[in-house]
């Protein structure tokens, strides 16, 4: 069912309509396959083909360039509800948008046209490549990434690392040093694309959790950017960068709510079937309890992470903050939720054979990539003390 955008964006029944949607290929498609998808730890293109043709992919992009302009709150709605069943499933949509958000805040019109309505439509799978081995949360001081200008070309070398979707992306976002000796202020960031000469698909990583989401190794070896790929001026490429993860962590934290929603919802049903002591173990108050802190915590982690996807929608000033909030107690909260739902079931929660046991494994992600936990604390702590 292809959902076509209104000349005036999404109503509240528009939302509506998108959610059920959702919630019906969740049920029908992607739950059935979760399990299969992780044990396979394979990208799940008959997923991805399912998501495009329903326009999921296209939910936060703008209308003008092929998206359904969604707004930012129904977009981490969308991301929730995949990833209450599969959470590899839900990271499809969000790094579709985390690849396209540095086209959309720093792209000419041109870039735009070229690019956002083949990544909105899932023409084009995309990537974000930030990380590397040696500078993770100090993106800023240990990029060694280079890009060297040459006539109308930019040369690029360099390793990025831990890159979701890499190896299967068209299209990824890359942050290479144009002049080192301006530190942040010597970033830029290029558009690139996997036929360009030089780029290669280096190691796959073996992971704990979301395994049907692969993460690779980029390599750039005298790789041939067009300088018309470059998106902002030179030297732009950190703050944009920064602006990314701002839009992209409440991303995540829909990712992180949806799997302790699903946990939550799972172990609640299992309290009330399951007998001991002559009465489901929902009944005993040591359960009960967990079950209730469990709830306030996914509550607390929604009402955060909606408020950090109304000040998106908002271009807030103070957007970093509520983004970093929403991560924090997003991500923290999958993993607690996710522990207790797996001594909830006991000796089941830790059997392959119950969901409970991935999405353990799949929450601790969360509390790392976009950002690790202990620097969502640095934002937070910096906006109440400022930094020296």
């Amino acid at each position: 069912m292809a959902i076509a955008p209104p000349p005036s964006g999404p109503s509240a029944e528009d939302e509506a309509m998108i959610l059920e949607v959702v919630r019906d290929l969740v049920r029908e498609r992607v739950a059935p396959r979760a399990a299969e998808i992780d044990e396979k730890g394979e990208f799940a293109r008959d997923i991805y083909k399912l998501f495009a043709e329903n326009d999921l992919l296209g939910v936060p992009f703008p209308a003008e360039y092929g998206g359904v302009g969604g707004s930012f709150l129904t977009y981490v709605k969308v991301v929730e509800e995949v990833s209450k069943a599969c959470a590899s499933s839900g990271l499809m949509i969000a790094v579709q948008e985390l690849g396209a958000l540095a086209i959309i805040i720093a792209g000419n019109d041109e870039q735009k046209r070229r690019y956002l309505p083949k990544i909105s439509s899932g023409e084009y799978i995309a990537a974000y490549a930030l990380s590397e081995a040696g500078s993770g949360s100090d993106a800023a001081g240990s990029m060694r990434t280079r890009a060297e200008k040459k006539g109308d070309t930019y040369v690029l070398n360099g390793n990025k690392v831990w890159i979701t979707q890499g190896s299967v992306a068209d299209v990824i976002t890359v942050f290479a040093v144009t002049d080192p000796e301006k530190g942040p202020n010597g970033i830029s960031a290029f558009v690139v694309e996997k036929t360009f000469p030089g780029f290669k698909v280096g190691k796959l990583e073996k992971k704990m959790g979301i395994r049907g989401s692969p993460t690779c190794e980029l390599i750039f070896e005298n790789c041939e950017v067009p300088a018309a790929n470059m998106l902002g001026p030179e030297g732009t490429g950190f703050k944009t960068a920064m602006k990314v993860l701002d839009k992209s962590r409440p991303g995540i934290a829909a990712q992180a709510l949806g799997i302790a929603q699903g946990a939550l919802d799972y172990a609640a049903n299992y309290a009330r079937e399951r007998m001991a002591f002559g009465k489901p173990i929902g009944q005993q108050q040591g359960i009960q309890f967990m079950l209730a802190d469990m709830r306030v915590e996914v509550e607390a982690s929604r009402l955060l992470l909606y408020e950090a996807a109304r000040k998106c929608d908002e271009s807030s000033p103070d957007l970093t903050l509520w983004a970093a909030l929403a991560k924090l107690k997003a991500g923290d909260t999958a993993m607690k939720v996710t522990t207790d739902a797996v001594q909830i079931l006991g000796g089941f929660g830790y059997s392959t054979e119950y969901p409970v046991e991935r999405m353990m494994r799949d929450a601790k992600i969360t509390q790392i990539y976009e950002g690790t936990q202990q620097i969502q604390r640095l934002v937070i702590a910096r906006s109440l003390v400022g930094k020296k």
